[in-house]
């Protein structure tokens, strides 16, 4: 960090604390060359997470696309909001824990899926009908005994 007042860049950290409820750090130096003190603020930095959907296209990531599909899928279940928007926080968090900056469709659909099969299996089915564009009723009975085997 350059001081503000001769340039150098060496400076020792006086003193830290939270800023602007916990989104940054303000911290106190004071320069090593002309003893002179300076304040700082360190933000974290947000990379946005882009999307490859099934056509190619990209756009960012939008937890609430996860959160309608899921509350779509529990529809007339007895399923609380509450896991509902826990599992759209942990889609969320996993593609963001992924350490890639594009994620493809697929694999949101994935985790979604997952989530959902151990919360609600008729929400899964109704879920997986959609994601995975069954197109008769085969294909719906060929899920519903991949489930029924997986019990």
């Amino acid at each position: 960090m350059k001081c503000p007042f001769c340039g150098f860049t060496e400076s020792k950290v006086i003193d830290s604390r939270p800023a602007e409820e916990g989104a940054t750090i303000r911290r106190r130096r004071e320069c090593l060359s002309c003893q002179k003190r300076f304040t700082t603020y360190e933000i974290m930095e947000q990379v946005p997470l882009v999307v490859i959907k099934k056509d190619g296209s990209r756009q960012t990531f939008d937890k609430v696309k996860i959160l309608n599909g899921v509350i779509r899928a529990c529809e007339k279940r007895p399923v609380p909001m509450a896991d509902i928007q826990r599992v759209a926080d942990e889609v969320e968090q996993e593609a963001q824990n992924s350490l890639e900056r594009e994620i493809k469709t697929e694999y949101i659909g994935e985790l979604v899926m997952d989530k959902l099969k151990r919360l609600d299996e008729v929400a899964y089915v109704r879920f997986a009908s959609v994601y995975r564009q069954f197109k008769d009723i085969n294909t719906f009975m060929e899920e519903l005994n991949k489930l029924l085997k997986e019990k």
